[in-house]
């Protein structure tokens, strides 16, 4: 039951000047505030520190409430939950697993009418006051499992939204779709006779290949990656679906967007390969995630190194989506000349289809970490172990 004195003003702005303060000094304290425990106020207080890096709409607004820590873990950021909203519209949307609803509440931005499902009803109290304090009057709050609810109700929805639990009964963690709940394959049936059109986000874990064997009408997967960090899969489902599905990876950095996309499986492009020329690129995590390797060469004319090194050359400097490098030196990997040659040197090294770890490297050849040279160990196409030397463009 959610404690309306949260809300008091003093309340609020104790919350707030504590935000920074070191959380067991602070319990052992106790609460000031006679109807607020000390949990209910570090419950607040954890809530606003992972709003400050994950939701800046919601940390900026002091009326806000949050839940305990788990139940933030696996809702969506506010970028995140923003790219979802940009890929979906219409009159009448669903979100049958509502959680802390800031998919939610961003994705009913989009539509006329906009339901909202959660089984835990502490969890539903807050998200029904954090949607009147956000103003989104269109949303309307369903306490129970969203599955029974798309039964029993006789609407009929322009997309349902799912983000199924990836908790096991035991409390550990899982990736596949048929051990998440709401089991989505299982209940396609049932979803795709109240929406045409469906959207899932699962684990960045989950793999591709096994996501598209457990469902059906696949019509596009989205990778989602911050600062180079996947952070979810999305996976649009349309009942007319045929084909390959068209995979699109999207890279969020502090000042741009890296983007790519291309159908699964294109067996009609075949990169060209090439030994190390003037510039080297590396993919970012989310095209590293998609396998389009291939794909990616020849749409942005670049080469790769080899087969499963991963890495990619030219001669004149393109646009990439990832780190871009002008190589300065390529030496074989003999280690008795590169002790020698490495001696007191300082870099940021990187391992790609090679035997040994980066930690194993840095000890062997005492390659102490940062600076501004980037290393590479990696295999050319000629399958010949080398080394090579680059600077961040």
């Amino acid at each position: 039951m959610l404690n309306q004195a949260l809300l008091d003003p003093e309340v609020s702005k104790f919350i707030r000047q504590n935000q920074k303060k070191d959380l067991p000094a602070l319990i052992l304290k106790g609460s000031p505030f006679e109807n607020v425990s000390i949990q209910e106020l570090a419950i607040q207080i954890k809530g606003l520190k992972v709003a400050y890096k994950k939701f800046p709409e919601l940390y900026n607004n002091p009326e806000i409430l949050y839940p305990p820590k788990l139940n933030l873990e696996q809702t969506s950021s506010e970028i995140t939950a923003k790219y979802k909203a940009s890929l979906i519209n219409g009159d009448k949307g669903i979100d049958i697993t509502g959680g802390l609803g800031i998919d939610t509440y961003y994705l009913s931005q989009n539509f006329n009418n906009f339901s909202y499902c959660e089984l835990n009803e502490d969890l539903a109290e807050i998200a029904k006051h954090n949607f009147k304090v956000l103003n989104a009057n269109n949303i309307k709050v369903q306490v129970g499992n969203g599955l029974d609810f798309l039964r029993n109700s006789k609407d009929k929805f322009d997309w349902i939204y799912a983000d199924p639990a990836r908790r096991d009964d035991h409390g550990g963690k899982v990736f596949k779709f048929e051990d998440c709940e709401p089991n989505i394959p299982e209940n396609m049936e049932l979803l795709f006779h109240k929406a045409s059109s469906i959207l899932i986000k699962s684990s960045p874990i989950l793999d591709i290949t096994s996501g598209l064997t457990e469902l059906k009408y696949v019509r596009e997967i989205h990778i989602i990656a911050v600062r180079n960090e996947v952070k979810e899969l999305l996976w649009l489902l349309d009942k007319d679906q045929k084909g390959k599905p068209l995979i699109k990876t999207i890279n969020f950095e502090k000042e741009s967007i890296q983007q790519f996309s291309n159908e699964k499986d294109d067996i009609d492009k075949i990169a060209e390969y090439s030994l190390p020329e003037t510039f080297l690129y590396e993919p970012n995590s989310a095209i590293m995630k998609s396998g389009l390797f291939d794909a990616l060469a020849i749409q942005t004319g670049t080469k790769k190194l080899q087969h499963h090194s991963h890495l990619y050359t030219s001669e004149k400097l393109i646009d990439f989506p990832g780190r871009k490098f002008k190589i300065t030196e390529i030496k074989g990997f003999k280690p008795a000349e590169l002790k020698r040659y490495f001696k007191s040197k300082k870099a940021n090294i990187t391992t790609r289809n090679f035997p040994e770890t980066v930690e194993n490297i840095r000890k062997k050849f005492k390659i102490k970490e940062g600076g501004n040279d980037f290393i590479f160990f990696t295999t050319n196409m000629r399958d010949e172990k080398i080394v090579i030397f680059c600077k961040k463009v």
